[in-house]
């Protein structure tokens, strides 16, 4: 093992990304990418990430396109490359280029999926590569009274083809073409194809790469997560960047249509698809049909996430410790914050109704998952549980987190404020602050 890798950085890191291979095997990805990976010598170090992807199980459809290659052909041929509402109109010398760009990019493609060099993520690999006419086609027509002649859209997708081949363990490679029962060709968009196949197939998962990161906000931040209502909503800003406004409307489509995840991801970033997939956090924007967060009741099998969480801070000296049979006989005080579902935030309230008071226990969120407002969202929770048992204050003992609360309206108070039962049991040697809110 190189030095530069810790032994227990890795041990950790490969049990991280233990649960993403066992859920991803025999899940089918839909991966669009355009010719510009190719026209820019990236496509090898993507290869070995189709490599390691394959090998895990994953089946895989790769839809490329050639759109770099199209112009130059164009440009050498000293053609017009012509567009009309932002869509190539395609003639048919136009046709005949598209078909010779779209057949060098594809067979480069497999010659580099063919490769086994030795030392490499490639040595001893068998990618085996399918293609063949899966996609029909139907031409675009006229719109707004230019015809578009041989550009096309999508008519159907050969589901059973695509799923026979992947059985075999083949990867599918897709391009930028149609058929038509007339025998006719078919210039269509790498999107539609991608979008149109992932959708047929009923996807787990749709990914475009892209020349930006991802989705940003107002503030130039790059939004991790998006639900399909929010992705709708910013897909209407005029001054989205050329990628974002082509490919979001695309995701939106595919997450309504029920593939379940879409990621969009920068092509510039080595190893993109791997960090995307592979890690909680992600390097780029994933769009889901509906919020990945559920905050629901604990239940007796929720115990050792729960247990995940609280250890680290109780080794702290942050939160008092409780051994598991404790959290078993009391788990219905607790609720849990799953993020697809994984829990990674939870909280315990204990009412002392005598005194219309309640406390607030065990309020952890995961690291990784802070400054995301989990914490915040699982209080106020609480507190409306409390209020919703006639309860008007909520109370919360900490040793390190005193300003957290401060700022969410809590202030400080004495133990002798405390319900008389739970004043009984504190413990002065700690000197835990007590922080009280009216709810």
């Amino acid at each position: 093992m190189p030095n530069s890798i810790r032994p227990a950085g890795f041990v950790a890191w490969f049990r991280s990304v233990a649960p993403y291979i066992n859920s991803f095997r025999g899940k089918t990805f839909v991966i669009a990418f355009g010719g510009e990976v190719v026209a820019d010598g990236k496509f090898v170090e993507l290869t070995h990430d189709f490599n390691l992807l394959a090998a895990l199980g994953i089946r895989l459809v790769l839809v490329h396109g050639a759109r770099p290659q199209i112009e130059q052909h164009l440009a050498r041929m000293n053609l017009e490359d012509s567009y009309h509402q932002g869509i190539r109109l395609t003639d048919a010398a136009t046709m005949q280029l598209v078909k010779e760009a779209v057949g060098r990019v594809r067979v480069e493609i497999e010659a580099l999926l063919s490769m086994g060099l030795a030392n490499s993520p490639m040595a001893n690999a068998d990618i085996r590569v399918a293609g063949g006419n899966f996609i029909t086609a139907q031409p675009m027509g006229v719109i707004n009274g230019v015809d578009l002649q041989h550009t096309g859209c999508v008519r159907k997708v050969d589901v059973a083809a695509l799923k026979d081949r992947m059985e075999f363990g083949e990867v599918v490679l897709l391009s930028p073409l149609g058929y038509s029962p007339t025998g006719e060709v078919f210039n269509l968009t790498l999107e539609d194809v991608a979008t149109s196949t992932a959708i047929a197939l009923d996807a787990d998962k749709l990914v475009f790469l892209m020349d930006v990161d991802g989705v940003e906000d107002k503030k130039g931040m790059l939004l991790k997560e998006l639900a399909v209502a929010q992705a709708s909503e910013m897909s209407s800003n005029p001054n989205l960047p050329d990628d974002v406004a082509l490919f979001l409307p695309c995701a939106i489509r595919a997450c309504e249509a029920g593939v379940a995840r879409t990621h969009l991801i920068s092509r510039h970033t080595d190893g993109a698809i791997l960090q995307e997939l592979f890690s909680d956090e992600g390097i780029g924007t994933m769009i889901v049909e509906s919020t990945l967060n559920t905050l629901r009741d604990a239940t007796i099998e929720d115990v050792g996430g729960i247990l995940q969480l609280l250890i680290p801070l109780e080794e702290q000296g942050i939160l008092v410790r409780r051994n598991r049979e404790l959290l078993e006989r009391e788990i219905e005080r607790f609720v849990v914050l799953e993020h697809d579902h994984r829990i990674v935030g939870c909280a315990a309230l204990y009412p002392f109704p005598d005194e219309a008071a309640a406390e607030l226990a065990c309020l952890a969120v995961d690291p990784q998952y802070r400054d995301r407002g989990y914490g915040e969202a699982i209080m106020n929770h609480m507190s409306s549980r409390a209020k919703t048992q006639k309860l008007k204050r909520l109370f919360v003992l900490t040793t390190r987190t005193a300003h957290w609360f401060l700022e969410r309206g809590f202030r400080e108070s004495e133990a002798s404020e405390l319900p008389a039962q739970k004043k009984a049991l504190y413990n002065y040697q700690r000197k835990s602050k007590v922080f009280v809110k009216k709810i």
